[in-house]
């Protein structure tokens, strides 16, 4: 094999028995770093962030190097358009309920007036959404509910959770968006006032 290689045989045996530079060796741990980051980060992350991750770990390195070493190990963060979620639809024919909170916000007794919204939360598997109502007087979180879709149980859930917990007497107002939400348009018309 020297001879074909046209490699001397002292030389060959030099090679085999040397230790790996510091270089190499630095250069093998930021590898495998980078890689870890990657497949943790679901393949998103890029070498901006890799690089930022990297340096929390006190590992110095340039954001460069980063992205030649991506280049290499064949990874390519996949960077998808940002998703904005539609909780409210404004164009719809269903009845508005009427506004009888009108922005008076100050409430003076508990359990007079509850608020509802709903909300999502981008996670790595995808996005929980989050249906909550809130004391008005209190500020309390009466009742809440997170599921993996936006139906119309979510807003149900939350708003019987929050009755079941408190046990308003009557008269609760439960007030949620004029403009209702697809999923919410039920819920807001038939919950409205509480008997």
């Amino acid at each position: 094999m020297c001879k074909v290689l046209q490699v001397s045989r002292s030389g060959f045996y030099k090679w085999q028995k040397a230790l790996p530079s510091e270089q190499k060796l630095r250069k093998a741990k930021v590898l495998e770093r980078v890689k870890y980051h990657f497949h943790d980060s679901g393949e998103r992350y890029g070498s901006p962030k890799i690089t930022r991750m990297l340096w929390k770990e006190r590992i110095q390195v340039a954001e460069r190097t980063v992205s030649i070493y991506m280049k290499e190990l064949g990874l390519r963060s996949c960077v998808s358009r940002k998703f904005k979620v539609q909780t409210t639809d404004s164009n719809h024919d269903s009845p508005i309920a009427p506004n009888e909170l009108n922005q008076n916000f100050a409430v003076s007794e508990p359990n007079k007036v509850w608020v509802a919204d709903i909300t999502y939360i981008p996670c790595r598997e995808g996005r929980l959404y989050l249906a909550s109502l809130m004391d008005l007087c209190t500020r309390e979180i009466v009742g809440r509910r997170l599921y993996g879709r936006m139906t119309t149980e979510l807003v149900l859930d939350a708003l019987e959770a929050a009755y079941d917990a408190k046990k308003p007497g009557k008269g609760l107002l439960h007030h949620s968006d004029r403009v209702h939400s697809t999923h919410r348009r039920s819920t807001v018309t038939s919950w409205n006032r509480i008997p």
